[in-house]
């Protein structure tokens, strides 16, 4: 009996093989999560010089933005509908649609090196021809591209190396590393998977650790220290949540309408002459720029931080118009992020808000206008007030951070009752299996 209970326990018991080929595959989560950060530096870097470029142009004259932005914008659809297919817009959608698809080869086309080469080419363009967009959502598709690439020995873990790579993508772009792994539950995943929890963890240290190496220590926004003080100054978060969630709900609407085909004669037009349609876009982005002196091309990083500590002065106009330019920019079908944009806008409607109430602290207005809208965007409140904290670091807030991102997101989904990101991956599902993208499936290891 004893010799039966031994080999029973033996059989239990993982060999040399099994524990090689788990170490393997953690290896393999490591090595994708170090070409993750690598990759996000190198967008970041890339992003920084497009947009130096383009103010350089301007400095010319800003009336070059008539020509150089619609030009851009035509030529940047163009290359992502025939060179590189599947690299429009930010992103995470396609990350969502590829971890929905169980075919290897029509996931492929999503997540492909080719996809992601594409994306860092054209969002660079797009940057470069003053659209204003961001790299974030970007590095999630290239990351996850990347970790399925080198998940490739180990293809029953499929899903679960893009799940690790999009969070390592959130976690090196904004040095956030905890806003990455709530990014992968909340919206990626919209669940928690504890079976790749390790994993997942384990790819954003080394994204993070790749960072760190190459670009040094950093808080994405600075570190700031306003409170609001519990009193009359809260107001302000009721207030901007209401206001966060009414037009972060209002730009996914359309963002999701255009998507899917708006109907009559502006519906053929857009899906027949897509690369004209972009270049109207660029035109209305460029008429946007001359209005507020160029204030609203680019990711808007440069304008949210000297909103957020009052160290420059930035256009009346800008959050309504940084609004507008970033809804068209959205639409036009060009690869580019939402969320540096997004906290843009954020940042110019906490100013707004924060002129109407006199002794409130400017900054803490910005932060809560922040979260209010970019939960009003993603319908992602816990990812938003994280992000956010942590890319300041003031955790004095976090409370009307987290009042503000429920408010915004119960009033966008009264504007939007989809969640952006996933209401275009669903098309995405769709086209590539033919069924629909609520289908039940049978779902494999993560």
């Amino acid at each position: 009996m004893r010799d039966t209970a031994v080999r029973g326990l033996r059989g239990r018991m993982p060999g040399a093989r099994d524990l090689a080929g788990v170490w393997v595959r953690r290896g393999l989560f490591v090595v994708g999560g170090i070409a993750v950060g690598g990759a996000a530096v190198l967008m970041a870097s890339l992003a920084d010089a497009a947009q130096a470029g383009f103010r350089a142009v301007l400095g010319i004259s800003p009336l070059i933005a008539l020509v150089l932005t619609p030009f851009g914008f035509g030529l940047a659809a163009l290359l992502a509908r025939t060179v590189f297919p599947n690299s429009q817009g930010s992103g995470i959608p396609q990350v969502i649609a590829a971890r929905d698809i169980e075919d290897p080869s029509l996931r492929h086309r999503l997540i492909s090196l080719r996809v992601a080469a594409g994306k860092i080419v054209v969002m660079t363009l797009g940057l470069f021809c003053g659209a204003s967009t961001g790299r974030e959502g970007p590095t999630v598709q290239v990351g996850a591209a990347l970790m399925a690439a080198a998940g490739r020995f180990a293809p029953e873990r499929q899903r679960g190396l893009l799940l690790a790579g999009g969070a390592a993508g959130v976690a090196a772009a904004f040095n956030t590393p905890l806003a990455g792994i709530v990014f992968g539950i909340e919206e990626l995943s919209r669940s928690y998977e504890a079976k790749t929890s390790s994993l997942i963890l384990g790819a954003i240290i080394a994204a993070g650790l790749t960072s760190l190496a190459l670009v040094g220590n950093y808080t994405y926004f600075g570190t700031t220290g306003d409170t609001l003080p519990l009193g009359r100054a809260w107001a302000v978060v009721p207030v901007c949540g209401v206001l966060g969630g009414l037009f972060g709900g209002l730009f996914s609407r359309i963002v999701i309408a255009v998507s899917r085909g708006l109907p009559g004669p502006a519906g053929r037009f857009v899906s027949g002459r897509p690369v004209i349609f972009a270049a109207l876009c660029g035109l209305g982005v460029a008429l946007c720029g001359l209005l507020t002196d160029g204030h609203i091309y680019g990711t808007g990083y440069e304008q949210a931080k000297a909103l957020l500590h009052d160290t420059a002065e930035t256009h009346a106009w800008f959050g309504p118009v940084k609004f507008v330019a970033t809804t068209l920019s959205s639409i036009s079908g060009i690869p580019g992020g939402l969320f540096a944009p997004s906290l843009a806008v954020g940042a110019g409607l906490g100013a707004e808000v924060a002129g109407l109430f006199q002794g409130v602290p400017v900054g803490a207005v910005v932060l809560v206008g922040m979260v209010a809208y970019l939960t009003g965007v993603l319908q992602a409140p816990i990812t938003s007030f994280v992000i956010v904290s942590e890319m300041t670091e003031n955790h004095a807030l976090v409370i009307p951070l987290m009042v503000a991102a429920l408010i915004a997101d119960a009033t966008s989904k009264l504007v939007c009752r989809e969640g952006l990101y996933h209401a275009l991956a669903e098309p995405m599902v769709e086209r590539l299996t033919g069924r629909p993208a609520h289908a039940p499936r049978v779902d494999g290891p993560a």
